[in-house]
């Protein structure tokens, strides 16, 4: 079935998701069907297409507003196989489904695609494109429909269950994907089908090769000029061998590799790569306690394309195993420390207690790992050309010795000691006015996306700082999936409840003074003289205000430092008022100065509750009364951002103003209907107050501004928009403990 639709837009926005909708910097994805699980499975930057997958559904998205005309493609799982599936004990948990697991590009009109199929892998082609209609004038109709009566077996290309996560990439016709291959989920591999080749996989039942992993990223990555020498990397986590033995971990982070040209061995290892290797990836922090921190699973991968195409950078998302202590982190690698690992000794089990050592002894030739027909191996014209000493040497040794470790032997960025893991990242390469610097997405299961940049402090530490964290679903859900679009400035976020579409800048919430827009070090915003807007850098003007790695405000903001808005409160006596002051940037440190004559630091010895938010005073006397400074430093930048000018009525002569009156001659009605600012039931009128020698006329001024004020914050509350402001982690853990 094809559905074509018009939808109307919701546009969203900021910390939660409500305030997120409120700066229109975010669009949920607001057609609604029977569905769940929603993975972003393809991101077609030349079409300006997104492709999702779902429970029977497969979605085309506009990239550039998701609600605009989505493409949708109903591919349920028939009934006769739904209760096949039943009948064998599945579908408890709604398993017995077509769940759209793989989408990739065949060519520029099609799409090859495989699901579950209710435990039973199903593929076809989708036909997508444009098809032009000559009515009067010619317009062009949206195409994305299955090839009618084509379907062939998923087997090898797409896991039986919905909850064993898979991997694909098609190349050059040939499809290769990391599986489980048979029903109850115990064989998995690397697989390589179609492209008219034989089909070749990895050792089966061999615990040596891959011993219950969970598949997570694929990529092709050249590894010289040489074609023959291309390979093909894959990113998983499996569980140990060595579980259980003391101190070593369970689970295990890896880096795998194979030959693309692979076809396998001729006597032994045949239809079995015989170019496999893997190593572990390192992820770990020693704490001021001199503790050492490990994260061991492997959740996600994102790779950063430079301009040489054989040295992408690899990100890496890890998290603590186990429940108790939850932790997260992010690890950087350089493709070639990862060579050099492959490169080197290979790992053997030897002697008595049959622990992991080097191995010491002759490797054959061509060594294993090598790619028939590379630079090392120009005679040998295939993988069936490999003495058996060879093939047999990989088949007993494909780890090395030596793990991966990241990039200065350290994380990235570190989440210990918090109530959320991190699911998802994706990085961008932001171009600022000092520089080029990488802003992370990081999704969390709680349903949010963190964004991070890290900025180097001095020539041997960094510095990382979380710029925001926003809620991007209306209701609670983990994060599956994350892809971004630099070029769009766009990114989109799935769930199992559904997608939203997310600007990688709401330059707005930081404010409109030129010190919060520079002290914020967001790369994708700057100062324009007027606001804090989106930077391009192919924008030149003078008054372009920006400093992301050192965030002066002393430097960059000479002329622009706005002063701090002076408001006017009324506290009566006895009673507790609230000054509110929040900083914008949770770096910084808020302090209250207050002036009455000359200007001094509120006395601590006051009663008073310091939030957040503000402070509370209690019990307000007349000696309360004054000028209160909010003054906030940050990167030893003062500035005030607000002054409140507290005067303090007497409590006698406001409990005259609220007293109900029954005569008519000394009564009159506050606009609006609407009176004083204690009482839980207001009366319907305040009685004017008698001018006695007891009370000033100044006093009697102060009355009357501090009822006309309070009706115009009560008429205006309902307009007032809801203040936004970034959340940092560091603010985040004060808040929590």
């Amino acid at each position: 079935m094809h559905v074509c639709v018009y939808a109307c837009v919701w546009a969203g926005g900021s910390l939660s998701s409500p305030e997120l909708l409120d700066t229109r910097a975010a669009r949920p994805f607001s057609f609604s069907f029977n569905t769940s699980d929603y993975r972003i499975l393809l991101m077609d930057q030349d079409q300006g297409r997104l492709y999702l997958g779902s429970r029977e559904y497969l979605v085309a998205l506009d990239m550039h507003n998701v609600n605009k005309e989505p493409l949708i493609i109903h591919w349920p799982a028939s009934d006769k196989r739904k209760g096949e599936c039943r009948m064998t004990g599945k579908g408890g948990q709604g398993e017995c489904a077509n769940f759209v697991r793989m989408i990739e590009p065949w060519n520029r009109t099609h799409l090859y695609t495989c699901g579950t199929g209710a435990y039973q892998p199903i593929c076809t082609f989708i036909n997508r494109g444009w098809k032009a209609e000559v009515k009067g004038s010619i317009s062009y109709l949206c195409i994305f429909r299955l090839v009618p009566g084509f379907l062939e077996s998923g087997k090898g290309k797409c896991s039986y269950d919905p909850f064993q996560e898979n991997i694909a990439a098609l190349i050059n016709g040939n499809l290769y994907a990391g599986v489980h291959v048979d029903f109850m989920g115990t064989d998995p591999a690397l697989f390589r089908t179609m492209g008219g080749r034989t089909a070749v996989r990895t050792e089966q039942y061999d615990s040596r090769w891959l011993n219950e992993p969970v598949f997570i990223q694929i990529q092709q990555i050249p590894d010289s000029a040489e074609r023959n020498d291309d390979k093909l990397y894959f990113f998983f986590r499996e569980k140990s061998l060595d579980a259980g033995g003391g101190s070593s971990p369970s689970v295990l982070a890896r880096v795998g590799r194979v030959c693309l040209d692979d076809e396998g061995g001729q006597k032994s290892l045949v239809n079995r790569w015989t170019s496999f290797l893997k190593a572990r990836l390192i992820c770990s922090v020693i704490g001021e306690d001199g503790v050492e921190t490990s994260f061991d699973e492997l959740r996600d991968v994102f790779i950063q394309p430079t301009q040489d195409e054989r040295n992408p950078v690899i990100y890496a998302l890890f998290t603590t195993a186990g429940s108790v202590f939850k932790g997260s982190a992010v690890c950087v690698y350089s493709m070639a420390d990862i060579r050099n690992v492959f490169n080197g000794p290979f790992s053997h089990k030897h002697g008595h207690n049959y622990q992991w050592t080097v191995y010491t002894g002759k490797i054959p030739y061509p060594r294993p790992g090598t790619c028939p027909g590379g630079t090392f191996t120009p005679g040998i014209r295939t993988s069936k050309d490999f003495s058996d000493e060879a093939v047999n040497f990989m088949r007993a040794h494909p780890l090395m010795y030596h793990p991966v470790y990241p990039i200065h032997r350290r994380p990235l960025v570190v989440r210990t000691g918090v109530d959320y893991r991190f699911t998802a990242l994706v990085v961008d390469q932001v171009d600022a006015v000092d520089g080029r610097y990488e802003v992370l997405f990081l999704g969390t299961d709680r349903g949010t996306v963190q964004k991070v940049i890290v900025l180097p402090k001095d020539p041997s530490t960094m510095e990382e700082l979380t710029l925001e964290e926003v809620e991007v679903f209306r209701t609670h859900a983990a994060v599956k999936t994350m892809k971004i679009s630099s070029k769009r400035q766009q990114l989109y976020v799935s769930s199992e409840a559904g997608l939203t579409q997310v600007s990688l800048h709401r330059c707005g919430v930081y404010g409109r003074a030129c010190s919060d827009c520079c002290l914020a070090r967001d790369p994708y915003c700057a100062w324009d003289g007027e606001s804090c807007s989106a930077f391009t850098p192919a924008t030149k003007r003078r008054s372009r205000r920006q400093d992301v790695k050192h965030g002066d405000p002393l430097r960059q903001c000479r002329g622009f430092n706005a002063k701090g808005l002076e408001t006017v409160q009324f506290g009566v006596e006895g009673s507790s008022t609230f000054l509110e002051c929040q900083s914008r940037s949770p770096q910084a440190t808020v302090k209250w100065l207050y002036q009455r004559g000359g200007r001094r630091k509120l006395n601590r010895d006051r009663e008073y509750l310091k939030t957040p938010q503000g402070i509370l005073l209690k019990s307000l006397s007349q000696s309360d009364a004054g000028l209160y400074h909010c003054l906030s430093t940050e990167n030893n930048f003062k500035h005030t951002v607000a002054r409140v000018a507290l005067r303090i009525l007497d409590r006698d002569i406001v409990v005259a103003l609220t007293s109900p009156d029954d005569d008519p001659m000394t009564s009159n009605s506050p606009p609006n209907g609407r009176g004083g600012q204690h009482d839980a039931q207001q009366p319907k009128h305040l009685p004017t107050l008698p001018l006695t020698d007891t009370t000033s006329q100044p006093e009697i001024k102060l009355i009357h501004q501090y009822c006309q004020s309070y009706w115009e914050q009560l008429g205006l509350k309902q307009q007032k928009p809801k203040r936004t402001s970034r959340r940092h982690t560091e603010s985040q853990e004060t808040q929590g403990r």
